[in-house]
Parts: C-alpha cells; structure tokens; sequence
C-alpha cells in the first residue's frame, strides 16, 4: 500500500478512536499550516442541526513540490467534512484501491472545495460559506493527494448553526451546556455555604483538612462558573474572550486539589495522625505534577486543537498520566485499612477499629465507584449517545461528582460525635468477633 494512503487510514483510525477527548473551545479557528505534507489534516469538529455552516477563508497559500516531482494538481487539494460512520466506509473503501486513494474522490465524503476556485498569486486566496445539508456530526479535513508535496497558508474556520438569524456557535450537542454549567455552579456555591456553617458551628472538631476541602468546593463552583462564561461567549460570539484561560487555571487548582484530598483522607491525616509517612509523601510527590502534566496536556488539546501534529500524543499522555494518577490514589486507603486491620489485634480497641475500618472501606469503594463512573460510563455514554445530546455525558458527568462529594464530606465532616473516635465500650466484645470473621481485604 502506498505509504500516504497509510498515512490516510491512521489520521482517520485517530480520529474514531479520540473522537470523544475536548478539543478547542473556540469555533472560529485561525490556524497557520507551514510547509506541512501531511495527506490529512483534522482541523475541526462540530455537530450541525438542518441550519448548519462552515465558512473558511484561505491566505498566503502556496504549495511547494519536491525536487524532480510532478507539479502539484490543485484538483487533488482541498477541503471536506466526513461523519464518523463515513470515516469507516472512507477507511474500507481505501483497502479496496489497488493503487493511489485520494480522499477527494471517496463517494463518503462531503466535499467543500478544491484550490481549483483559490484565486492566482499574487493573493492566492478563497473565501466561502457551505451550507450543511445532512445534519450530523463532521469533521472538517484538509486533504493533500499531492505525493511530495507541502501546503503552507493562513486558516479562519467558522462552524455554527443559525437560530434565525443569529449564530449559535457551540456545536449542536453542546449548546445546553452553558446553562448547564451555570446550574451545577451555583449549587456549589450553596454546597460551599454549607459547608462554611458546619465547620464554623463544630469548630472545636474542625481540622486542617476541613479548610482543605472548602477550599476545593471553591475551587470548583469557580471552575464551574468560568466554565459556564467560556461556554456562553463561544456560543454567542465564536471566542471564549479570556474566560478559557480563568477556566484552565481553576481547573488545574480544582483537579490538584481533589487528588490531594482523597489522598489525605486516605492516609488518615488530620484524623487519626497530624503526620504524613515516607510512603505517603511520595504518592502526593507522584500525584500532584502528574496532575500538573495532564492538565498541560489538556490545555494543548483544547487551545491548538487536533491540527498539530503531535495531537494524538498530547491525547495519549493526557490519558495515560489519569489512569496513573487514579491508581495512585487508592494506595494510600488501602494502606490505611490494613494498617488499622493490624493494629486492632494489638491495641484492645476494637469496636474503635472496626467504626474506622467501616469508614475507609466505605471511602475505598466510593472512590473506586466514582472514578469508575466518571472514566468508563461516562466515556460510554459519549459513545453511545447521538451528537445532539452529548451534553447528557456532561450532565452525568457532573451529577456523580456532585453525590461523590457529598457522600466524602458528609463522610468526614467536623462534628462533635465523629465516627473515627467515639464508639461505646459495651460494643467492645461484638465488634471483637466481627473483625475476627470479617478480614477487610481489598
């Protein structure tokens, strides 16, 4: 097979399998493509309703063959949109072709333009808006079926879909997502409130820890709320207008914050021990620029988009640093309960130790639950669900973070009777054989 035609089958094999991962918040696009040779290039992706548009304007192109090549046949360049039912047909229709495949020629596709209508240079420029006939899901491409030869020129993309006459730019499954976001922020205003009067009323029994997790519910009804003002200034005007960068920040700090929590209710600190161990230092030294990496990572997803070259890996390291990062978490609980499970045979507390095994293992499988439902099920319904409801995933998404939190800080909220330390003595010897018939193994 010749190698562009492979090159072919694997940009449109990423784009199946990365379908689901944030791509940019923006949806008008100004994108600067240099001496690039590459057969495809995924410059976008949007779900279009009947009213759908793509306009794309083009300047400075030049296209530069290779010492002894053919010139370039501007017929064999140019722009398309392929749904992701389409890209598998395109996929086996390429196998099928003894020789060269141009994607331009795929029945699949949904062809926009060719540099055939791109005026001569001096300008050498294109100008055009493309009605969407078939509502879907697309990706815009750029094709070069040009062997050895390299594209540069200047990119302005907008995709939108027009409510009468005004445009919406946020992509058909995720123009609820505003209001969505708005809602859920504010209820984590009010969690936060909450939370403030609980550790204010107990005081006497608030630890560090406590502050610690306010300052997460800050940090996420903030996240939140930028998340809501970025969504909403996409949708009304293309550009997110700097609240994408309020966004990341506040994303970064929330998605820190929320490992270090989990692992430091874990390793019980600020509960049964005002200390850290070697071990459980090293596992925040682990986490915490693990997090820092995977929410770079996550920045070069959403703001450069899948054109660049290195997107699949920035994909790949995004999700390879999060499953480090939600197995790292875990250690620290299970270290906790077979510490306690040890130390219930020597120290003649036991009904105290079995309250506090309950607790962690309790902790240990809403951890596991969450970050199940979260990582898989969501991912699932992302899947599964048509483009235009792909704002269900995120509602799902927020709905199990939101009752993972509540049970967590219902779990360790400050109060006077708390179930780490006061257990009546009378319960001594049946808490004695129910840790001697129950090993509470992970």
């Amino acid at each position: 097979m010749h190698r562009s035609t492979q090159s072919l089958l694997w940009t449109l094999l990423i784009l199946v399998l990365h379908h689901n991962l944030p791509t940019a918040s923006a949806e008008i696009k100004s994108l600067k493509i240099e001496a690039d040779s590459r057969p495809v290039i995924l410059l976008e992706r949007f779900g279009f309703t009947r009213t759908g548009r793509v306009s794309i304007s083009l300047n400075s192109v030049s296209v530069a063959e290779s010492p002894n090549s053919p010139p370039p046949v501007p017929s064999r360049l140019g722009f398309f949109l392929i749904s992701d039912e389409a890209v598998i047909q395109t996929m086996m229709e390429s196998n099928e072709s003894p020789d060269y495949f141009c994607v331009l020629d795929s029945q699949y596709i949904v062809s926009l333009f060719t540099f055939e209508k791109i005026s001569p240079p001096p300008h050498a420029s294109f100008d055009g808006t493309f009605k969407v006939e078939a509502p879907n899901e697309y990706s815009l491409f750029f094709a070069n079926c040009n062997p050895q030869s390299s594209v540069s020129m200047a990119v302005r993309t907008e995709m939108y879909n027009l409510d009468g006459e005004v445009k919406d730019y946020l992509s058909a499954g995720q123009t609820q997502l505003p209001t969505l976001y708005f809602l859920f922020g504010t209820v984590y205003v009010a969690f936060l409130v909450g939370w403030i009067y609980i550790c204010f009323k107990n005081k006497l029994n608030a630890h560090r820890i406590h502050a610690l997790m306010g300052l997460l519910l800050l940090m996420k009804a903030l996240n939140l709320l930028c998340a809501a003002e970025d969504k909403h200034y996409v949708k009304v005007t293309g550009k997110p207008h700097g609240w994408d960068v309020l966004f990341y920040i506040f994303q970064c700090i929330r998605v820190v914050l929320l490992f270090t929590v989990i692992v430091l209710i874990g390793t019980g600190w600020s509960f049964l021990k005002p200390f850290l161990q070697e071990k459980e230092k090293k596992v925040l030294m682990i986490v915490i620029p693990l997090q820092v990496v995977a929410n770079l990572a996550s920045v070069v997803i959403g703001e450069t988009g899948p054109f660049i070259k290195d997107w699949a890996m920035w994909n790949q390291i995004f999700l390879l640093v999060d499953i480090i990062c939600c197995c790292a978490i875990l250690f620290p609980i299970i270290w906790s309960i077979r510490s306690l499970k040890e130390t219930s045979k020597t120290d003649g507390k036991a009904a105290r130790n079995l309250a506090k095994l309950t607790l962690f293992r309790q902790f240990y499988t809403v951890v596991i639950a969450y970050l199940y439902f979260t990582r898989i099920v969501v991912f699932a319904l992302r899947t599964i669900a048509a483009y235009k409801y792909q704002w269900v995933s995120n509602a799902a998404e927020e709905v199990a973070s939101l009752v993972f939190y509540c049970i967590m800080f219902h779990m360790f909220r400050p109060v006077e009777k708390n179930e780490y330390f006061v257990i009546d003595d009378e319960e001594e010897e049946v808490a004695m054989a129910a840790l001697r018939d129950d090993d509470f193994e992970i």
